[in-house]
């Protein structure tokens, strides 16, 4: 597997930046455009910054609320980016997580604010940039197909990475496989449609819904239910010479330490349900990148 290495060049630093503009990408998701000045700053498709959240007024009281609870400072929370480099800003999409009693141990702190705060035009603080969840510099020398295994705000760093590749005109052919639970909650759905009309050949992007009720959705690009290994043997005929990135929910550190103290497993989410399809066929873990989130 491909890594970043820290370098004095790509070393994290903070930036000033501003919002110059937020869009809602569906109903509990958005993108926020950063500018960072006049000083182009230097990142790779796919890489993630970091925001604090003791930096915005309005989350004060419940930050010290959340770190009594909990015991510990609230650390910075990770936005991967949805921009590519030779965009002129840079963006990240934030999903408003959720709160389900019984089920989420604690509410969100940062990620509603994002979401539904009149951000625009404000200032804020972000470190960048970080994540070896990239493309290794001779991708073109180790395969001609990049298969993108997503599930919801999992699309955000390969959107990154695609719009990239297609730039750059590199020559390996995206396949993108996207998990939502309806119509409505697919991300950057308009925006995949533009980069295949105008990439023929290069990107394939196929959809699954598992609580869509609308049956006209349907179709050779949209898919009725989850990923499984039937749809993966489908779409990955090359399964010795692909390369996978496959982001999306994964059992969190809560989950473990619930199901010790339960003496139950940990039930499968996204990721290792995904990882277990792909070993079934036989795919290397060699071949596979991963970038969870909990």
């Amino acid at each position: 597997m491909s890594a970043t290495v820290t370098t004095a060049r790509n070393r994290p630093r903070e930036y000033e930046v501003t919002v110059t503009d937020v869009r809602l990408e569906t109903h509990d998701t958005a993108t926020l455009y950063l500018d960072f000045g006049p000083e182009r700053p230097e990142y790779r498709a796919g890489q993630f910054l970091n925001l604090d959240p003791h930096q915005f007024h309005a989350l004060g009281r419940f930050a010290t609320y959340l770190q009594e609870q909990k015991g510990r400072k609230e650390p910075a929370r990770s936005y991967s980016l949805a921009s590519a480099p030779h965009e002129p800003l840079v963006a990240i999409t934030v999903k408003d997580e959720d709160y389900i009693p019984g089920f989420t141990r604690y509410p969100p702190l940062l990620s509603p604010y994002l979401v539904h705060a009149p951000l625009k035009g404000s200032r804020m603080r972000a470190l960048g940039f970080m994540g070896p969840y990239v493309l290794p510099d001779d991708v073109e020398e180790r395969t001609d197909h990049l298969v993108h295994i997503v599930a919801g705000s999992g699309a955000v760093p390969n959107f990154s990475i695609i719009k990239d590749a297609l730039h750059r005109g590199l020559k390996p052919r995206h396949t993108v496989i996207c998990s939502n639970k309806t119509w409505g909650d697919i991300l950057y759905r308009e925006a995949f449609e533009v980069l295949e009309r105008e990439h023929p050949g290069k990107l394939r992007v196929v959809h699954t819904l598992t609580r869509e009720t609308d049956e006209s959705r349907f179709g050779p690009a949209v898919r009725k239910g989850r990923i499984g290994e039937a749809l993966l043997h489908e779409l990955l005929p090359d399964h010795a010479t692909c390369l996978i990135y496959v982001c999306g929910p994964a059992i969190t550190p809560w989950d473990r330490k619930k199901a010790l103290e339960t003496r139950t497993p940990a039930t499968p989410r996204f990721m290792e349900t995904v990882l277990g399809h792909l070993h079934d066929l036989g795919i290397e873990d060699k071949r596979i990148k991963r970038e969870s989130y909990g």
